[in-house]
């Protein structure tokens, strides 16, 4: 036993996490498979397991069988590229880079099958050392397996680099922590053989992404948050006979935008993943002054005279001052900034001839440009209570007219060139009025 206590050690740590996971999982009733960290764990505890078994046996090459020994080590070599490549995939899926074409995907599993092969193929030129405190193994395919994990944590760590923007930023620190720990491991192991630590890597870097972003409790504390902010402005938007469909389908729409932008290099140093987050977080407190409009005028079946239209536009003004009393000490002062700004600008136009200020161009805040657009396209394409719904024809018109007057012309266009996705929501919410997302 005396060779494979650390692997004992790390495997405990990882039957520990599955156990806590899985019954947090059942706990909060999450989908497994949401994201590939099931796999990750399930590698995780297999590579670990055949570390040890191998440890034990090129250790007790007098007792053990050979071909059992050859054909553990090469699960235990494929294993770990595995956890390896997984790992890069993981890193790909949370900074949205996995690609999305057929054929993309297999130029990025390609290199993984292949070296499996080698590794596979080589391993009859397996051969033993005898250190000063254990054996191990050497030859063909430990050096493939080397190079291919080499290869894989370096690329990791650009796709992090790259990336950063597309992850919160307080996650930021802990998973450059724990990519670097891994890296250094990996790299001890490879210089110095002997030491057969690799399982630590593999330990330290599902310990980390478990802590770090997949711990269901923390999603499930985030997705409370979120349903508290739905609940509240459903409350609002319910005063004017609305089903609170618009601030659902506008918060899709602006994330929509949001991501589209991003992925096309615009604002890219603005949209990160928190800005974007908190946005979609704003979109649904962007009428909250509606609550200080009177019914006779908020549900008013038809045109508003001029005083009626002076009151209903307050609301831009009022939203901002509710907010800046409700949310100014909850302590997320990057949320309050953008639901503050998102309430009291997104009736600003381009062209400065919105309300409440008069902003044009860039003095608009960003996230209240986009909101804008949103905003607009919902309004007009469902029914009101002083008009019915417009085709969805003549709404995305309505927005290309709106370019460079009314709205952002990047925003607008962006969100033109993007009308099949805008319309597959606007047709799954028709099909379901409950929140695609939540169905």
């Amino acid at each position: 036993m005396e060779y494979i206590r650390l692997q004992i050690g790390c495997l405990a740590v990882l039957l520990y996490i599955a156990f806590i996971y899985f019954r947090e999982c059942k706990r909060y009733h999450r989908k497994l498979k949401d994201t590939m960290f099931d796999e990750l764990l399930l590698l995780g505890i297999v590579s670990v397991t055949l570390d040890g078994a191998t440890a034990y046996t090129v250790n007790h090459l007098e007792t053990v069988n050979q071909i059992l020994n050859r054909v553990l080590h090469a699960l235990f070599l494929a294993g770990l590229d595995a956890v390896i490549f997984v790992l890069f995939l993981y890193m790909l899926f949370i900074t949205g880079a996995f690609p999305q074409k057929r054929v993309n995907r297999l130029i990025v599993f390609f290199p993984f099958v292949a070296n499996i092969l080698l590794v596979v193929c080589n391993i009859h030129s397996l051969r033993y050392e005898e250190g000063v405190h254990t054996n191990y193994s050497m030859g063909g395919s430990v050096y493939t397996c080397f190079i291919m994990a080499a290869v894989y944590t370096v690329l990791t760590i650009v796709i992090f680099f790259k990336r950063w923007n597309y992850m919160e930023h307080h996650k930021r620190a802990s998973v450059f922590t724990y990519l670097l720990v891994m890296a250094l491991v990996t790299g001890i192991q490879m210089v110095f053989p002997e030491t057969l630590i690799s399982s630590i890597a593999v330990t330290i870097f599902v310990l980390g992404v478990y802590l770090n972003l997949e711990d269901p409790a923390l999603g499930e504390l985030s997705r409370y948050h979120s349903e508290t902010i739905m609940g509240f402005a459903n409350l609002i938007e319910n005063r004017d006979n609305s089903t609170g469909g618009h601030i659902k389908r506008t918060s899709m729409y602006v994330q929509l935008i949001a991501e589209e932008l991003r992925d096309r290099g615009r604002y890219k140093d603005i949209l990160t993943k928190d800005y974007i987050n908190n946005l979609m977080k704003a979109a649904p407190m962007h009428d909250i002054g509606k609550i200080a409009i009177p019914d006779a005028i908020l549900q008013k079946p038809g045109k508003l005279t001029e005083e009626e239209f002076a009151v209903m536009k307050s609301h831009a003004a009022k939203g901002a001052k509710i907010i800046q009393e409700t949310f100014q000490k909850l302590g997320d002062e990057e949320y309050f900034h953008m639901a503050y700004q998102v309430a009291c600008y997104h009736h600003e136009k381009w062209n400065g001839k919105g309300y409440p200020e008069g902003l044009k161009e860039k003095e608009i805040p960003l996230c209240a440009r986009i909101m804008a657009v949103a905003d607009v396209f919902d309004a007009i394409s469902e029914k009101r209570c002083y008009r019915d719904a417009m085709p969805l024809e003549t709404c995305f018109s309505i927005i290309g007219e709106g370019i460079g007057q009314d709205f952002d012309p990047v925003i607008a266009q962006t969100f033109l060139d993007i009308r099949e996705k805008v319309e597959k929501v606007h047709r799954e919410f028709a099909e379901n009025p409950v929140f695609p997302e939540q169905a």
